[in-house]
């Protein structure tokens, strides 16, 4: 406790010196708040085209990292959202006066500056002030120690100082919108039009997962935050829109951990007249073409593994279950059968489930996690898949696939189910479900069904978890290092 009053008392005393140089600049007429400065080049400009650049006039601005003083001359380092790059005052270039300035500077504070490109002798490509001003007094230090498990839950609370003080995670965000560009081009190029869909709906639909509640005031009604955008995707192919997409925001009342935020970002893609092989082949080019555009290979390190993700297999679910575990569903005939394996296995599962939905509990249990390679597990449970289109030589199993990369569901994808009474039926049976305690099930939705009654033209649909995808490209293990703010439980901000 002791140490960290003193801690805390150091700070304080930091803080107290610092709001004394920014009245030291307002005594002396400078606003230690800028308005706005002229920015010529970035650090990462300079470094790169320093032949071209030598001896040039610069103008740049960005963040005091390091301050370096030897008497009439001083090195710091200045980083701005490229990188970062030293620069040198001098006495008899600045002034007096603009010399004084900069001795009131903190690390921390952002500057503008102007000057000339030049190597010291050591060889580091550094700017001559020539002239700077203050733009932003940084009032607090920032803290000098920013790593380890102690502080994970401050750089998650306080992102923009993890953004300051780690450039690692600046460059995660970077590649995050890269990512986000590369699937945007993709898609423009094959013809798929971007649209949004309501955050806010009357029906939870799409997927299968607990929603967050809210009240509409005006309306006088309860309404849910979307937990997919699939059924209203649908509707617009419905309305003769034949390839389109929407990047968004999902919200799910579920569970926290290293792959699940309970707001978290999805593309889905809707393409009438496609079936599921046909999104297969599409999700794998996709995924080479962005991992590709931004990592300029298609072959990534996450997490000690070395993963190639322009080569997915693919696999019916009941022969990657025989090959992981050696049991074969294909021979199943009866339910008890079913529970006899998953009893083996140690798999748990629900007295109302059938025999399909226990291979799945399966599958689940024991499979899912072995799946590092990219790999497409195709032939889902109808039983297990509500909105998928059964296949036409076995109805207990759907044309659908998911994509698993690193033992984790990366994609989504199935031939849409379009017989208007036969989602019906599949929504009765979800009802059923949510009876016997399963508020995870899915939803009736009437004005989806008569859509459907409308004709809903045979079409393929695919799902990616952005955040999963940025985690695989950025080698980070946990979704929260994706996500610029993250849910946190309520603590006061120190």
């Amino acid at each position: 406790m002791k140490n960290q009053q003193q801690d805390m008392q150091d700070i304080n005393d930091l803080i107290k010196v610092r709001r004394e140089k920014m009245q030291a600049f307002l005594d002396k007429g400078i606003n230690p708040f800028g308005d706005s400065c002229k920015v010529t080049h970035h650090a990462a400009d300079i470094c790169s085209n320093f032949e071209a650049l030598e001896d040039k006039t610069v103008n740049i601005a960005g963040r005091l990292m390091a301050i370096r003083g030897h008497g009439k001359a001083s090195f710091a380092v200045l980083s701005d959202v490229s990188g970062s790059i030293q620069i040198y005052f001098k006495l008899d270039v600045v002034g007096q006066e603009q010399y004084d300035n900069f001795r009131l500077l903190d690390i921390g504070d952002i500057i503008s500056v102007e000057g000339t490109v030049f190597k010291t002798h050591r060889g580091e490509i550094t700017i001559k002030v020539e002239k700077f001003a203050i733009e932003s007094k940084s009032l607090r230090p920032l803290p000098e120690k920013f790593h380890g498990l102690k502080d994970v839950e401050t750089r998650y609370r306080q992102r923009y100082l993890d953004l300051i003080v780690n450039p690692e995670v600046k460059d995660t965000f970077i590649k995050r919108t890269k990512i986000i560009k590369a699937m945007r081009r993709f898609l423009d190029e094959r013809g798929f039009l971007e649209v949004e869909t309501p955050v806010m709906n009357p029906i939870a639909g799409g997927a299968n997962a607990r929603p967050f509640i809210t009240h509409h005031n005006a309306l006088d009604m309860d309404m849910y935050l979307r937990i997919a955008t699939e059924l209203y995707l649908k509707r617009l192919i419905v309305g003769g829109l034949e390839r389109v997409y929407e990047i968004g925001r999902i919200f799910r009342n579920e569970g926290v951990d290293n792959r699940h935020n309970p707001e978290f970002t999805s593309v889905e893609t809707y393409q009438a007249f496609a079936d599921y092989n046909e999104v297969m082949d599409m999700t794998e080019a996709m995924i080479a073409y962005i991992t590709k555009e931004v990592l300029g290979t298609t072959v990534i390190d996450y997490q000690g593994e070395k993963i190639d993700l322009g080569s997915i297999r693919r696999v019916t679910m009941i022969d990657i279950i025989k090959e992981k575990t050696g049991k074969d569903f294909s021979t199943v005939k009866t339910l008890e059968e079913a529970r006899a394996i998953a009893d083996e296995l140690h798999v748990p599962y629900e007295q109302h489930h059938g025999i399909w939905e226990v291979m799945y509990q399966v599958f689940d249990e024991k499979v899912e996690s072995t799946l590092i390679e990219p790999t497409f597990v195709t032939q889902y449970p109808t039983a297990v898949s509500p909105l998928s289109k059964r296949n036409k030589d076995n109805p207990d199993f759907v044309d659908r696939f998911e994509l698993f990369v690193y033992g984790r569901e990366l994609a989504n994808g199935f031939s849409e189910l379009n017989d208007p009474i036969d989602q019906k039926n599949r929504f009765i049976d979800q009802q059923k479900q949510r009876e016997h305690g399963d508020d995870e099930a899915h939803m009736m939705d009437n004005d989806f069904i008569t859509a459907l009654e409308y004709g809903l033209a045979p079409t393929g649909g695919l799902g990616i978890g952005i955040d999963r995808l940025v985690m695989l490209l950025t080698d980070s293990p946990s979704i929260r290092d994706v996500i610029l703010f993250p849910h946190m439980k309520n603590r006061p901000v120190e």
